[in-house]
């Protein structure tokens, strides 16, 4: 069973960073509201563009998302 794209994200936390997905990582940390229990692409993409302030570009969500896939295969 593949772990939430949340739990994945958490192993990509470093404080110090310049990463964009290192620092979305980080950011996310902090998001009490995050959707921490799926790996829906459309929920969680849904989530960040209504919620995300924290997020500069949608970009850096979908290199994360590209990174979950092919760490979870």
């Amino acid at each position: 069973m593949r772990r939430s794209f949340f739990q994945w994200l958490m192993t990509q936390r470093n404080p110090v960073t310049s990463d964009e997905v290192e620092n979305f990582a980080n950011a996310a940390f902090y998001d009490t509201q995050f959707p921490k229990h799926t790996d829906d692409f459309d929920f969680v993409s849904r989530y960040l563009e209504e919620n995300a302030t924290y997020l500069h570009s949608m970009s850096i969500f979908d290199q994360a998302w590209a990174q979950y896939l092919t760490s979870e295969e």
